[in-house]
């Protein structure tokens, strides 16, 4: 009997995408597989929507709001399969997805090998997504794996990954004080019982990009400062864990310097204790410089006015693109309908 695999999706006021997302799982060609939602105190539809999918395959839980690493803990508890694939509620999967990695993982001598996949990012017309290689999409050890991913700002989106149940359960459960970055962290203790990543190149996830609405959006959120810099001091444990060389070591203080620019002026605080770290690691960080793009604002009106123009403008930007790609997603639809209906 081949292997099951459990799609485990985690929901929070995703009422708007849940069906495509549901319909994305129930698409994929890897047959044995159990689908499990769990609602974490939805305010909208989302648990209704879920409720219309219910069947032999996909089975729907609800809980009081208690956040996404709690609901991904309840939705594992949950489970039975041999493989656990993570879907966020608006991502969808290509309908190969599973099973192209479960035919890379059938040919690995190793029972601990990590699979992933290739992703790209699209707002409402998944047909325009972009998918862009880094050097994260190569077949690499584990310690390659998280040099490549700090020392160059990159990551692999949660969906991308196919994790055997041995290795889920070795990691440990998701990090519920983390309220930022708890997959970056979670993948991370994965990655360390693995014997390396496999990339199947010919998987495919679409990721739903939210913008400011996003967990990962850090913002002006001091909670969300904390857990992220919580999260690096784990990563850099874990890196020197797996290889202390002067390369991982250089490697964590380019990580610190990468992500400094969120924590600087506001929070000086962890600025010095980065500082701290890179002298320990045999290095230092820099005080974040502004891109082109704000440097005038600096020059003319000083660095406090120039770091909200660099959180505000984003956010104006995102809001421009989201709305011009929601009034062709409908147009579309309408078109497709119109005709349809002719």
């Amino acid at each position: 009997m081949k292997p099951l695999v459990s799609i485990l999706i985690p929901a929070y006021n995703a009422g708007e995408w849940l069906s495509d997302t549901l319909r994305s799982a129930l698409a994929q060609t890897w047959e044995r597989k159990e689908i499990i939602v769990v609602d974490d105190g939805s305010k909208d539809q989302t648990l209704a929507v879920a409720r219309r999918f219910e069947s032999e395959t996909v089975r729907v839980y609800s809980q009081k709001n208690q956040g996404a690493a709690a609901t991904r803990n309840r939705a594992f508890s949950l489970s039975q399969g041999d493989y656990i694939q993570w879907l966020d509620a608006d991502d969808l999967l290509s309908p190969g997805k599973v099973a192209l990695q479960m035919e890379a993982i059938e040919r690995c001598p190793s029972r601990r090998t990590l699979v992933s996949s290739a992703w790209g990012k699209f707002l409402y017309r998944y047909d325009r997504t972009e998918f862009i290689p880094t050097a994260l999409w190569n077949d690499l050890a584990p310690a390659e794996w998280l040099m490549c991913k700090m020392g160059q700002n990159l990551h692999m989106q949660t969906a991308t990954w196919l994790v055997s149940r041995e290795m889920s359960e070795a990691a440990g459960p998701w990090n519920t004080k983390l309220l930022g970055d708890d997959d970056g962290e979670y993948f991370c203790r994965v990655l360390m019982q693995s014997d390396g990543v496999k990339f199947v190149p010919g998987a495919r996830v679409y990721y739903r990009a939210s913008g400011t609405a996003s967990l990962s959006y850090i913002g002006r959120s001091d909670a969300k400062r904390e857990a992220q810099w919580r999260s690096m001091e784990l990563h850099i444990a874990y890196l020197r864990s797996l290889e202390d060389s002067p390369r991982s070591r250089a490697a964590c203080v380019q990580y610190l310097q990468n992500w400094l620019i969120f924590f600087y002026p506001e929070r000086k605080d962890i600025f010095e204790r980065a500082q701290r770290v890179a002298q320990e690691l045999g290095g230092e960080v820099r005080v974040p410089s502004l891109s082109w793009k704000y440097a005038w604002i600096e020059a003319l009106f000083g660095w406090n006015l120039a770091r909200r123009a660099q959180l505000f403008a984003p956010r104006l930007r995102w809001g421009v693109v989201r709305a011009w790609d929601k009034a062709m997603f409908r147009a579309k639809k309408l078109d497709l309908e119109t005709s349809l209906g002719a």
